[in-house]
């Protein structure tokens, strides 16, 4: 029986130094298998110039963000007078079919990506709070993969699941809502995206409706939930070597220590998976 593939992804890459020195971390023991690199932070460079030369074979995927910190456009019609971002995924729902929006939108994008393609390559696409499930933006989206040879864009279907202990908080009602609408514009987008033979993507995805309470038990649970045989499942992770004032571990270094527990390897392949990347589908 052929095993599932399974690519650990650690998202926000180039947001924080300590997510930085997590994403290595986690790529040198094994567990990490790609990472998604955003690109108008303060600390890109430091990803770029000091961690990516340590993780040169990393699988590295492009996190577009229009939603956080300092355009490299100044986009009139998604930032403030100041150059930051100021618009939130609801915000962006409403402006979905405002061309003039779109194609300020596409030149962040390039200028964005380009930043990034003077130290590596990119395998695949997706973004920053998902803004690219948005059906104009995914094809947008679809258009940028084409321009720059680009293979994979991220879905976010994910079969919902649940953990009871896990379940009886305000947070996880809200994951539901987000759930239930990515997942009814990942159907969307999966037709659009038949037309397009040389556009692919995952199958599933695992990170959504427990943000903020990953863990090793979560993500088993969601694995066990996909019966489809040969199936590409993207796991996302937001690891942090950040600690909190209390001196407790704070959710993203809890996401961080999952990326250091190698029996974590032994329970994937129990279920049926083998780890994969982007880059070697």
């Amino acid at each position: 029986m052929q095993m599932k593939k399974v690519i650990i992804n650690a998202d926000d890459f180039g947001l924080t130094k300590e997510i930085n020195e997590s994403v290595k971390l986690g790529y040198q023991s094994g567990l990490i298998t790609s990472a998604s690199i955003i690109t108008n932070t303060e600390h890109f460079y430091h990803a770029a110039d000091v961690i990516l030369p340590q993780i040169k074979n990393i699988d590295l995927g492009f996190h577009f963000n229009i939603v956080e910190g300092k355009s490299l456009t100044h986009p009139s019609l998604l930032c403030d007078d100041k150059g930051f971002f100021n618009n939130s995924y609801v915000d962006l729902l409403f402006k979905m079919n405002n061309k003039n929006v779109l194609l300020q939108m596409e030149q962040e994008f390039e200028a964005q990506i380009e930043r990034i393609l003077k130290y590596h390559e990119i395998s695949h696409l997706d973004s920053h709070v998902h803004i690219h499930s948005i059906p104009s933006i995914f094809k947008l989206f679809i258009k940028m993969a084409k321009k720059y040879n680009i293979k994979y864009i991220r879905l976010q279907k994910e079969i919902p699941y649940c953990i009871i202990r896990k379940s009886i908080n305000k947070k996880y009602m809200i994951n539901i809502i987000k759930n239930i609408l990515l997942n009814s514009f990942s159907f969307i987008n999966s037709k659009v995206l038949k037309n397009e033979s040389d556009i692919k993507t995952n199958d599933y995805l695992i990170g959504v409706l427990y943000t903020g309470f990953m863990d090793e038990n979560t993500i088993i649970n969601g694995l066990k939930c996909i019966k489809k045989e040969n199936s590409i499942v993207e796991i996302i992770l937001h690891p942090s070597l950040c600690i909190d004032e209390k001196n407790t571990h704070d959710l993203k270094y809890n996401e961080f220590l999952i990326t250091q527990n190698m029996d974590f390897l032994l329970l994937l392949n129990s279920c049926g998976y083998r780890q994969s990347n982007y880059q070697s589908l």
